[in-house]
């Protein structure tokens, strides 16, 4: 008895040495793989509206202008919200003809002021101008139609005036003008080639696709088979727009985002994977028919940003790319972006929720270069 205990007690020592031995290097290579398979967040932005819904129509104080923003720039500790605003909309057709009327300069709603973009880019936010929307979609096919070339390098132009980048936001579901729309993105890159390190504000540029792959499939098809890939990259990245309404779980949202992912290979002809490096998810922070404003705007906690950060930090590629993770959030939309609903000014601002989630992701500020595969 002595003797089979005093075995079992060396046994037990041995195997406790051999624990202890081992314990420290598969710990940190099990750390290793776990920061190996996901990735920090790099773009974290709001498409920013006027105080007239998206029409930019008045030119307005910085002062008067932080008085309803101020929380896009500082979420409590001096740090700013966000990384990029995207300053939402110009009309295309009147880019193209350089319209000056009462509510637009040079082809550039009037409120987009070079007073507007150095409030931002001051705090180190990067800036972009939308160009488009759902209202302006047929404003694109007819300036597309007319000379995409010339509307390429007017919203080059703009770009390096004002020193912000350019989203494309064509929201044609049917029969989008894809020949006027490489003229127009090769246009631009003629004048703003690729910039891969991000030092130049005015190479940044970018393309929104539907929430999923379900809705602007000729754009999305094109978009990813020729203006998005890691090999030949064209566009800077794809935002994945938020859907007709706030999605209601974590689930719903990030099964959209999937499919950019996915690809839709059933589709004639099929839409390719895209690589998760080249594509950010939105979700709504303000309430465009009235009522309270969502969680994602005033408490990171429980919200989707909260809840789908997991997934946006590691969803692996599935076709295209290398590294885990999308590239990011946009939130829909900062300031008053319906004439109807409820803005995000004070008291009502998105500090506990965008700002917080900016907090708890480590957001860099000023936006460090983006991931390429």
């Amino acid at each position: 008895m002595t003797i089979k205990k005093t075995g079992i007690s060396v046994l037990s020592i041995c195997a406790m040495l051999l624990l202890l031995f081992v314990h420290v290097p598969f710990t940190k290579a099990a750390a290793g793989t776990m920061n190996a398979t996901t990735t920090p967040i790099s773009v974290y932005g709001a498409w920013q509206c006027s105080n007239d819904a998206c029409t930019w129509g008045t030119v307005r104080s910085v002062a008067e202008f932080d008085s309803k923003n101020h929380w896009l720039i500082d979420r409590g500790d001096g740090v700013p919200s966000v990384n990029l605003v995207v300053l939402s909309f110009v009309q295309p057709l009147k880019l193209l003809n350089k319209t000056t009327d009462a509510q637009t300069s040079q082809g550039v709603p009037i409120g987009m002021t070079s007073d507007i973009v150095n409030y931002f880019t001051s705090h180190h936010v990067r800036v972009m101008l939308s160009i488009g929307g759902i209202t302006y979609a047929s404003d694109w096919d007819q300036a597309l139609a007319t000379n995409p070339t010339q509307l390429g390098l007017n919203a080059a132009a703009v770009a390096q005036q004002l020193g912000v980048g350019i989203e494309i936001d064509y929201e044609n579901a049917s029969s989008p003008n894809l020949t006027g729309l490489q003229a127009f993105i090769d246009a631009y890159r003629s004048q703003e080639p690729y910039d891969a390190t991000g030092n130049n504000p005015a190479a940044r540029l970018t393309i929104d696709l539907a929430a999923g792959d379900r809705w602007l499939i000729p754009l999305a098809t094109k978009a990813t088979t020729d203006w998005l890939t890691t090999t030949r990259p064209v566009l800077d990245y794809a935002n994945a727009m938020v859907p007709s309404k706030q999605p209601s779980s974590a689930t719903s949202a990030e099964a959209n985002w999937q499919e950019h992912i996915d690809g839709k290979t059933q589709y004639s002809p099929p839409i390719p994977p895209l690589a998760p490096a080249k594509l950010t998810g939105s979700l709504y922070i303000s309430n465009t028919q009235g009522g309270s404003l969502p969680p994602e705007c005033l408490q990171f906690s429980g919200s989707l940003t909260n809840t789908t950060g997991g997934y946006v930090q590691s969803v692996a590629p599935n076709g295209a790319g290398t590294t885990n993770g999308m590239l990011g959030y946009m939130f829909w939309a900062a300031e008053c972006p319906s004439t109807r609903g409820t803005c995000t000014i004070p008291p009502n601002t998105c500090a506990g929720g965008v700002g917080v989630g900016g907090k708890t992701y480590a957001i860099p500020v000023p936006m460090l270069p983006l991931r390429q595969s």
